[in-house]
């Protein structure tokens, strides 16, 4: 019996390596399913889908549903909202959880030491021809961190954290202690535990209990001059409310997410003082990178097993 994997290019498919590798009668099929139908002499043996960055809605996934065989569809993101309205009945839906932790972490750092130390308002004094020097720039080393949603990701940034002598805590859907041995507490000790955190980290998925979780009162209980850094979701934050707190100058921000996205040229986030913003790039990965050909070549195991999906999320309504 031959397992079809389809992956949108072929630079991925040299990724992969030779097919025989993957295990006996598994074929690697180049086939971008944002650009048009399977070819009809592999369409019926399509088990597990790779679909690439930045795609998705009806068209594309009317497309996977054509597939007789198809078993499992692998997106490239961790963040999987997006998908779950359109994935085909009795299809695995799978994310790439792990793939991009170490990305995201380095950005997540990146943007809280640009902010910590300035680099910003340096950067727009050199496009100036201005020596402006600010000597006192307050460090990461002995801040209190706080970062909410203790997941993959989450841990990846407070292992970096740490390095840079951070005290480091965590926030999680229910208290526990992670494995790298981080304190997370619940949502629920948010009230108590933002006055105490001088940069808070939010990188959690957008779902209903994530809307709008750093609101106007998640705000108002960080103290003054923390730094608020957004790597999950833009609309797991209040815009409003974080742009008239960086506004009055109590709060900074670093987002590499923001809501709306694209930010319209004339929106005021773009010209208030202490923001920083990123296109939302932290955690891009290419998919020749070799975390995301390790899950490839997981999945494609898993399927020839017949165990369940790695990074399984959602299966189709029936």
């Amino acid at each position: 019996m031959v397992l079809a994997v389809s992956v949108p290019s072929q630079e991925i498919a040299d990724a992969l390596g030779d097919p025989g590798d993957l295990g006996d009668g598994v074929r690697v099929v180049v086939w971008d399913p944002s650009a048009g139908d399977a070819a009809p002499d592999h369409a019926d043996e399509i088990a597990l889908a790779c679909i690439p960055h930045y795609t998705g809605g009806a068209r594309l996934y009317s497309r996977l549903g054509a597939l007789p065989n198809l078993r499992v569809i692998q997106i490239p993101s961790a963040g999987y909202e997006h998908a779950l309205p359109f994935v085909p009945e009795g299809v695995a839906l799978a994310n790439a959880r792990g793939v991009h932790d170490t990305r995201t972490a380095e950005f997540a750092v990146a943007l809280a030491l640009a902010s910590q130390r300035l680099l910003d308002r340096f950067i727009r004094a050199q496009d100036r021809r201005e020596w402006a020097p600010e000597y006192f720039t307050p460090s990461l080393a002995d801040r209190r961190a706080l970062v909410v949603g203790y997941g993959s990701i989450g841990a990846a940034i407070g292992s970096r954290l740490r390095a840079l002598e951070v005290e480091v805590r965590g926030v999680g859907r229910s208290a526990r202690t992670a494995p790298d041995g981080t304190a997370v507490h619940a949502v629920s000790d948010l009230p108590a535990l933002l006055p105490e955190s001088e940069i808070v980290f939010l990188v959690t998925p957008f779902d209903a209990t994530t809307d709008k979780l750093a609101d106007a009162a998640f705000f108002a209980a960080m103290p003054d001059g923390a730094l608020f850094v957004n790597m999950g979701r833009g609309a797991c934050a209040d815009t409003d409310a974080l742009v008239a707190e960086c506004a009055s100058g109590r709060l900074r921000a670093a987002l590499d997410v923001i809501d709306p996205e694209p930010l319209p040229a004339n929106h005021p986030a773009w010209t208030t003082p202490g923001m920083i913003i990123a296109p939302h790039v932290g955690g891009a990965t290419p998919l020749t990178d070799r975390r995301f050909v390790a899950l490839v070549r997981a999945q494609v195991a898993a399927l020839a097993d017949g165990t369940a999906p790695l990074n399984l999320v959602a299966i189709g309504p029936s």
